[in-house]
């Protein structure tokens, strides 16, 4: 099984682009994409990868903004796109699909980089979220948590390190709260479980030549539950071409959806 997740920022960017093009020879059972920022209903065939079930979670709170898409080449069981926080649920943040125990969610979690408000928005998220977290660890089923979460967890994951410990993103507290995730309650960052000491970005700034020089961030994951370490195989960050600032992330893992 191959899932891929990918921030297009605007999906109709993305498809200019050439990402619906270059996406079936990736082979992917599972593509989950974060910033739609558009209406599912603004959407047409263009859109919409031929041989995939389509399923989409828009923003209410304002068009044009956030949203959520998974595809998957076979039907899932159920779909979920609600976590009961009308704050965070309106914002089209979240979409979980369920393949009998395993759920693959495409996840996008705030950015704190336009100010105080959204940075303590985000602090609410994370605050909030922790107990989601649990929960999912708790219930037994297997769990990939495909996205964009907008932090980087050290060092290897961020091209100027000691310049960005005041930026949204590299903040010491988020930074704790992402490894608490990982070291302490169990979550399994599957890039780092493979590459151990690899330094790939995927995340770039649009200002100056940040891509062309490699001046990245990788805030962009696929955290499974502990159950799926042993099933990791393979995982590939595509720097190029490029759809948006964001690199696609895909993993394959030993396992079946059929």
């Amino acid at each position: 099984m191959r899932i891929l997740t990918l921030n297009a920022n605007g999906i109709r960017s993305a498809a200019r682009k050439g990402l619906f093009e270059w996406l079936p020879a990736q082979q992917a059972d599972v593509v989950c994409v974060q910033e739609t920022k558009a209406q599912e209903a603004q959407l047409d065939a263009a859109h919409r990868p031929a041989g995939y079930h389509c399923h989409w979670h828009d923003a209410r709170s304002k068009k044009g903004y956030s949203g959520v898409a998974v595809f998957s080449r076979h039907a899932p069981d159920s779909v979920l796109d609600t976590l009961g926080w009308e704050s965070f649920d309106c914002e089209g943040r979240y979409l979980e699909v369920r393949f009998g125990t395993l759920s693959v969610v495409s996840l996008y979690l705030p950015s704190g980089s336009s100010g105080e408000l959204r940075q303590g928005f985000k602090f609410e998220v994370m605050a909030w979220f922790s107990g989601v977290l649990d929960g999912w660890l708790r219930s037994g089923r297997e769990y990939v948590l495909c996205g964009d979460w907008n932090i980087v967890r050290g060092a290897l994951d961020i091209k100027n390190w000691k310049s960005n410990q005041k930026n949204s993103g590299c903040l010491p507290e988020e930074r704790a709260w992402l490894n608490e995730l990982i070291e302490q309650r169990g979550w399994v960052d599957t890039y780092r479980t493979l590459k151990p000491a690899a330094q790939e970005y995927t995340w770039w700034s649009n200002r100056g030549a940040a891509y062309a020089n490699d001046v990245g961030w990788r805030i962009d994951y696929q955290l499974t539950t502990p159950g799926m370490r042993e099933r990791l195989r393979a995982c590939r960050v595509h720097r190029s071409p490029r759809f948006s600032d964001h690199a696609p992330y895909a993993v394959d893992y030993a396992m079946d959806l059929r």
